[in-house]
Formats: C-alpha cells, structure tokens, sequence
C-alpha cells in the first residue's frame, strides 16, 4: 500500500526552485505557457530533466508517472524509440530546408487514410496557427465574418477565439484577454455546449452571417467534457442548413479518441478539421484541412495566403510518420483499455471515500471533477470543488503521480501505462484523496 501520509518522504526540490528563480527574471511568470506556472493548485512547479515511458524525472531526480504527456502529443509514451530513432535517421540529413520533401507527402498520405474528409492539409507549426488559418478559409469561402463557438472551448490565441460567452446565448461576446479589440471579439459567438437549442438560436438571430462553427468534438481544455449523442449530429445539420462551415478542432482528439479521430468516433464529417500534438509525436507540428474544394481556395493554389518557414520542417514530420505508424488500431484499443481501466478504478476510489466524482474517458483521453453529476458544458465544470482537486493535485504529485495542474483541462495515457502503472497510479491516488478531503 502506499506510504501513511507523515511516512511519506519529503520531495527535495532545491534545484527546481532555483531554476524557476531564474526562470522568472527572464520569462513573464517564469514560463513559456501559462498553466505551466501551476497558477490553477498553487505551489511552486518543478522544472523537468527526462522522461522515459509513462515517467519523468525532475531536476532534483524526482520520479512521477505521467498522465500530462506534453499535453497530450506523446501518444507512444516518453523517448520511444520509434520516434527517436527517425529522429536520428533524418537528422543526419538536415533538419530544414524550406523546399518540399517527401516525408511531407507521407505524413500527409498517413493523415488521410485514418481521415478521409481529410481531402487536401497544410502542415503548419502550432494548433493555433491552424485554427487561425481555418477560419480565415471559411470566411474566404463563405463570405461572412462571423464565428460560433463554444464557451470553455480552446482553439489557440489568436484574437478571434479569446472571447468568452456573454449573459445568454445571443450576447455578443467580449474580449477576454487586453488587447483583442473589441470590434473584433463581436464578429465572435458563444453557445454553451452540448446545447442545440442555444445554437440554433444564435444562428438564426445572425442569419446568413456565421462563416463558421468550431467546436472541441470532445472539450479538452475545460476538464473534459463529451459530447451528448445528438450534439455533433445537430451541429452538422444546422450548420449545413445555415449555409456555415463545420469546424472540428480535433488538436487534442485527433487520433486519441478513435483512430481517426472524433469525426470516425461520432460518425460526424465537418468541412474543416484542425490537427496537432499527436501528429508531431512530440515535435511542433499542427495541420489544417477538409473539403478539396475549400483547400484549393489557399495560396498558392487560390487566394487565400497562409505561409511559415518552419511548415512541414523534416524532424516534425518524420517524428509524426513514426508516431501514426506505430499507432495501429489494436493498439489504439489497448491504451483506451487501460484508460477506461483508470476511470474506473478513480470511480470506486471516490465511491469508497464518499466523495462527489465525475468522471469519464473517450480512447486515450480523460477526465474527472469533483462533482456529483455529469459535467455537460463549461458553466457545470465551474460548480466543480477546484479547491478540493487543488490538495488532490498536491497529495498526488507528492506520491509521484503527475496530473494536470488545473482542475479544467484533461489528462491522457500512452502506450507506456501498462497494467502495473495504472495499478501502482491507483494505489497511490487513493492515499492522496484520503489526504486531501481531511
């Protein structure tokens, strides 16, 4: 059993703590992406050295089991050796050129034969490089400006998805970060999700102005949330009907939900999709794309311009070629086993312990709240007990579990947690909850 909570040994961080003294005289908030900064539980963050498998190890040589995995791109588990072994072989011939190379076309061929409606991709460099640039091609193809999405959904940083939902469903929204214009977050919709009505409200009051809708197929990055079986359907329906694009950012849940993503999962076809972190295996690499005649409409083929210098870079693409060859549909399954292995298991723990839980998996994807009730949408994540996850958080990375540092944003597993690591995981958090209700 795991260790009584004052037998526990004291996790020496002095390493971690002086590097992110340095770390803040150089970086805003001593990091390179906000929640990297444990803002959400509190408490100093520990400055990572290695990983291998489902592990890591931080600079003082601390040990935890891995359920962040990058945020989500490491779907083969840390240091594979598929991945680093084609990282080697490429290398070796150059790691940019900005000409075209065939391990583009082969990453670009694996993309499609898991994603059919996938008809033509750009590679780009960041999932909001490829948000951005799909909705600039809605617009383009539909000759609206308007955009519908979701509140807690997160599809990068560019200015049109920082918005926030207004008091109802027809509230125009506001900007929620200093520096998005105004005019600008108005061309942008919130609806609450899994919410039909909501939706179709707001595409009637904006009638033949929505470009597009985009949606999280399965919300990420507000804990996670699924979607009800009617939702994706009716969002397809309602889209066509209103003459606006369907977007999928399937960033996070391309290839972890199913094989093929949330489209194959749900049975749902969009006219646009958003790729990124499991096709990079690890390295920067997103994608955008869809219906071959909309893609047609980006230069150079059409007008529509989009460019980078690093689009398509060999490391990235042959780090993403490795990852999806190895990902072959048995085991795809065995890891959403394992995952589904896990839920339950965090279900019984929270049962046995009388403590209010939610929790819920799609493939190697998944999520919890401490809450009685299933969470539908961003608004029931928030009645969510944070303050309880805090302390779960804290017992468990002093258990060495690492879960994501923010009670709204969904946790992943790899083909490197194997039986005995979810066994061990278990373990250990069930200590960690009998510590952190008390």
């Amino acid at each position: 059993m795991s260790a009584p909570v004052d037998a526990l040994p004291t996790r020496d961080t002095t390493q971690s703590r002086a590097l992110m003294a340095r770390a803040r005289e150089l970086f805003p908030g001593g990091v390179n992406s906000p929640v990297r900064a444990f803002r959400g539980v509190g408490g100093e963050p520990f400055v990572v050295a290695r990983g291998l498998g489902a592990r890591i190890w931080d600079v003082d040589d601390n040990e935890y089991l891995d359920y962040v995995l990058s945020w989500g791109p490491l779907v083969l588990g840390h240091a594979a050796p598929a991945v680093l072994d084609a990282l080697r072989e490429t290398m070796e011939r150059g790691t940019s050129f900005g000409i075209p190379t065939g391990l583009e076309i082969t990453l670009a061929e694996l993309v499609r034969e898991r994603m059919p409606h996938v008809e033509m991709l750009r590679f780009v460099s960041s999932g909001t490089e490829a948000t951005m640039s799909a909705l600039r091609v809605a617009r383009a193809a539909t000759g609206r400006d308007l955009l519908l999405k979701f509140d807690g959904c997160y599809h990068g940083h560019a200015d049109s998805f920082l918005v926030r939902a207004g008091s109802g469903v027809a509230t125009l929204g506001l900007p929620d970060s200093p520096g998005v214009p105004a005019a600008l977050a108005e061309l942008t919709l919130t609806a609450r999700f899994n919410d039909v009505d909501g939706v179709e409200a707001l595409l009637r009051a904006h009638a033949g102005r929505v470009a597009a809708i985009i949606v999280e197929p399965v919300v990420g990055n507000a804990g996670f949330i699924a979607p009800d079986p009617t939702f994706l359907p009716a969002l397809r329906r309602l889209s066509t009907e209103h003459g606006a694009l369907l977007i999928f950012d399937e960033v996070m849940t391309g290839f972890r939900v199913a094989p093929g993503g949330a489209a194959e999962r749900y049975g749902v076809r969009p006219d646009l999709t958003t790729l990124g972190k499991v096709i990079g295996g690890g390295l920067p690499v997103a994608a955008y794309g869809g219906r071959r005649d909309l893609m047609a409409r980006v230069a150079p083929s059409g007008p529509v311009y989009q460019a980078g210098t690093l689009s398509g870079n060999p490391l990235a693409m042959a780090a993403g070629i490795a990852t999806l060859r190895a990902l072959t549909p048995a085991l795809h399954d065995d890891i959403a086993r394992r995952t589904r292995a896990l839920v339950e298991g965090l279900r019984g723990i929270a049962a046995r312990q009388g403590v209010p839980f939610t929790a819920d998996s799609a493939g190697s994807m998944f999520g919890f709240f401490f809450r009685a009730e299933p969470v539908r949408s961003f608004r029931d994540a928030l009645t969510a007990d944070v303050e309880l996850f805090r302390r779960f958080f804290h017992a468990a990375l002093a258990r060495g579990v690492y879960l994501a540092p923010s009670a709204f944003e969904a946790g992943f597993l790899s083909a490197a947690h194997g039986d005995a690591e979810i066994a061990a995981t278990l373990e250990r958090l069930d200590a960690a909850l009998a510590e952190a209700r008390h």
